[in-house]
């Protein structure tokens, strides 16, 4: 079971990249390898003369499906949720994107509009960027292009791996399964020999409907999971213990 002083460490953390302001992008914790924030420093340097930065409060919109594409935004700290669909009729929850993602890369270099609607789940910190500063920036560095060509390849991956979910795994536990290693590998950080740990920001409502089934079925499984010792869940930090057990059902 996972360590709770490691959890409520973790929940801590969270807060206070939330309340900072945030550093330069060269000198911020929260870069990872192979996202559009860990492009070398001197690029860096040019893009943050190119943005600003905003702060979010939790459940707040930054923009909606069908909008015009006028800016994208880099996640310096925090969590959001995309979703597509309409309130009014049916949405169904995209992905959960966290710091180091760039919202709105493909809407903005296709001059279109937001193909999802994205809404903050924690406090977060942004920096939007101008569709034609954006441009004048990727016209300008090479290395650039090429990470936002990486940007776009990994959103197809995201897109491809929602469909396989939905699509091929045969029962709900593989669905679900599908799903926490998909978080895991997404928004979360790697601890003890191969396990995961990401805080776990959906409810099990909102993870039924990724995992098409329902509220009650999805609190059954993790409990099913739960007691197999394959995951664990301190406060709303979730650890998965034994990923490649997940990954047989999937």
């Amino acid at each position: 079971m996972a360590d709770v002083g490691t959890s409520v460490g973790m929940q801590r953390r969270q807060k206070q990249q939330a309340r900072q302001v945030p550093v330069g992008c060269a000198a911020c914790s929260n870069r990872r390898p192979g996202w559009f924030c860990s492009l070398g420093s001197a690029v860096l340097a040019d893009l943050e003369l190119a943005t600003s930065t905003i702060s979010l409060p939790a459940q707040a919109s930054l923009f909606t499906q069908g909008e015009d594409a006028r800016c994208l935004y880099l996640i310096c700290s925090g969590y959001l949720k995309l979703t597509a669909g309409h309130p009014q009729d049916r949405q169904m929850i995209v992905r959960v994107a966290g710091p180091g993602s760039m919202l709105g890369l493909y809407a903005v270099l296709s001059h279109g509009v937001y193909e999802v609607s994205a809404e903050s789940l924690t406090p977060a910190q942004l920096r939007p960027v101008e569709r034609d500063r954006f441009l004048n920036f990727l016209r300008s560095h090479k290395e650039a292009q090429m990470r936002a060509v990486q940007c776009i390849c990994q959103e197809y991956r995201f897109a491809l791996q929602d469909a396989c979910r939905i699509s091929l795994a045969e029962t709900v536990a593989a669905r679900l399964a599908r799903l926490l290693l998909e978080l895991g590998h997404q928004i979360g950080e790697h601890v003890n020999d191969g396990e995961f740990r990401f805080p776990l920001l959906l409810t099990h409502e909102e993870m039924a409907s990724m995992a098409c089934t329902t509220r009650e079925t999805v609190t059954r499984t993790l409990g099913q999971f739960r007691k197999e010792g394959w995951i664990s869940i301190e406060g709303s930090v979730i650890t998965l213990h034994h990923p490649e057990r997940l990954q047989t059902l999937a």
